[in-house]
């Protein structure tokens, strides 16, 4: 049997991960047509750099990091603050146990300062350990630590209801 082509391969990887990759722009950049640009530059990079890429022990943890870049860099620059982006998604009609719940925290987590949000993805989403996520944002494992802290605090702070005034003066 014939090894596959550099294309073949980088055409199997990206139909069995596109979806993957579009979910964890999705969770970095909170809107889903960012989030296939996001991606599709993701992918494009893979391809220009396919033969490292493909060599890499976890090839997802490469594509993940590089994902990660590109939405990194991309918030240093300014053209996606200039963009008008509208709350209303068309592509919202997934079933979800708590739509409300679930609404409360993607507004909490694009409220998030963009490297904590990167961290809360990585950690929290992905599921990886702290000197992953170090790995993957390219930064020490404190700092995965503090932006997680921080990140976990603001969402707290943000989504857990406040006693009223009243409630805390009768306790």
């Amino acid at each position: 049997m014939a090894k596959p082509t550099r294309d073949e391969e980088f055409t199997e990887y990206v139909a069995s991960r596109g979806g993957w990759l579009r979910k964890v722009a999705y969770l970095l950049c909170g809107d889903w047509h960012r989030a296939d640009d996001l991606v599709q530059e993701t992918i494009t990079k893979l391809y220009v750099h396919w033969s490292r890429a493909s060599r890499a022990d976890n090839l997802d943890g490469y594509a993940r990091r590089t994902l990660v870049n590109t939405f990194l860099a991309e918030q240093r620059t300014s053209w996606w603050r200039r963009t008008v982006r509208t709350d209303v998604d068309p592509e919202s009609a997934v079933a979800a146990l708590d739509l409300e719940a679930s609404l409360d925290l993607r507004r909490a987590l694009a409220a998030l300062p963009p490297r904590q949000r990167a961290t809360v993805v990585l950690r929290y989403y992905c599921d990886l350990s702290i000197d992953q996520a170090a790995e993957a944002l390219g930064c020490s494992s404190g700092n995965v630590k503090s932006q997680s802290s921080r990140a976990l605090e603001a969402l707290r702070n943000t989504l857990l209801p406040r006693p009223s005034a009243a409630a805390e003066r009768t306790s």
